[in-house]
């Protein structure tokens, strides 16, 4: 009889131990993991929502309207940068939207040697 209730101490003791680390990582999932998963998936879901005449800015800073789109599954994307430039880039080299508010034209500064 002591033998058990020795044993059930001990084991309930162990259980213990495990507490701090099951907390650490319940405490590193709800404040780095899930807000990362949910911010990918926002991202996902924008370049899917993805339309002709959009400005977007990519991920090496170029930004430009959406001018076509190329491929069966519209992998490729056809962005307008000036007037008479457009280039080919790829759905996921897309870092975010424009802001709407700035309209306004690109004024090109070339600098006097």
């Amino acid at each position: 009889m002591k033998f058990l209730l020795f044993f059930q101490a001990n084991q309930s003791a162990g259980m213990m131990a495990y507490l701090p680390f099951i907390l650490i990582l319940a405490i590193m999932y709800f404040l780095m993991i899930r807000p990362q998963a949910k911010r990918q998936k926002e991202k996902q879901e924008m370049i899917k929502a993805l339309k002709k005449g959009d400005k977007i800015i990519t991920i090496g800073g170029i930004h430009g309207t959406i001018s076509g789109f190329k491929g069966k599954d519209g992998g490729a994307i056809l962005l307008q940068v000036d007037s008479s430039t457009k280039i080919t880039i790829n759905r996921s080299s897309i870092s975010s939207l424009a802001s709407a508010g700035n309209d306004e034209p690109t004024e090109v500064i070339e600098s006097g040697s």
